[in-house]
């Protein structure tokens, strides 16, 4: 199996995402999202509040990843940030994960399908091996 090796970018949230500081976020993000196939991680540890216009930051940083073939994850949520965006019912959207180190890792680790033939398949291959 042969998976493209890409960087991922690891960027830390403040307690708050407001004001001036979400000018500043928006600029700092666009030069980890503005690449094909972006691979970021947010570390939500010290994020405190999660009200509108944090999510709708996060929202907007999750589209322009997945605009360009990219994806965004979001990493160490308080357990209440964590209930806050799973009663919104945006925990379908996003990738949460414990700790940085496990959002980093799901990156790295190749997505594999595996497939189980039905039991007409594997007859009809049978079939055609005792046909032959």
């Amino acid at each position: 199996m042969k998976y493209r090796n890409r960087s991922i970018e690891v960027r830390k949230l403040p307690e708050r995402i407001e004001g001036r500081r979400l000018a500043e976020l928006y600029r700092d993000m666009e030069t980890c999202i503005n690449l094909d196939a972006p691979a970021v991680v947010l570390d939500c540890s010290s994020l405190r509040q999660v009200d509108k216009p944090a999510i709708h930051f996060l929202l907007c940083c999750l589209e322009e990843a997945m605009k360009r073939n990219g994806d965004l994850r979001l990493a160490a949520l308080a357990p209440h940030s964590r209930a806050e965006i799973g009663s919104m019912g945006l925990d379908s959207l996003f990738q949460i994960f414990e700790s940085v180190d496990e959002a980093v890792e799901s990156f790295r680790v190749p997505k594999m399908r595996f497939c189980i033939p039905s039991q007409s398949a594997a007859n009809s291959q049978r079939a055609t091996e005792n046909a032959a």
